[in-house]
């Protein structure tokens, strides 16, 4: 899957992303209770970006230039903005 193949409210099957900017953490209270999450960017093999959402322990795994993959994930639209997640049932690895 691609940038350009994402469409909100879908699900993201597999999307390979490489990290370019990561910003600073904040607390948010959800209704799971209060959580850390931190927006980042990431640029796909076309040279696309998209905005993604790191979330508690997601937060220390990546760092700038790290190469991610997304596995059943979300996305969503955000102020304008596409977003994607793990989310609960997804998963995110750092590639090596």
């Amino acid at each position: 899957m691609k940038v350009k193949d994402l469409k909100a409210d879908a699900k993201v099957d597999v999307l390979e992303l490489t990290i370019t900017e990561k910003g600073e953490v904040r607390n948010v209270n959800t209704f799971r209770g209060a959580s850390r999450v931190c927006d980042a960017k990431g640029v796909d093999d076309d040279g696309d970006s998209v905005a993604i959402s790191l979330w508690n322990d997601e937060i220390e795994q990546v760092n700038v230039n790290d190469r991610l993959r997304i596995t059943n994930g979300w996305v969503r639209q955000w102020r304008g903005t596409m977003q994607v997640s793990a989310g609960r049932f997804g998963k995110l690895e750092v590639l090596k």
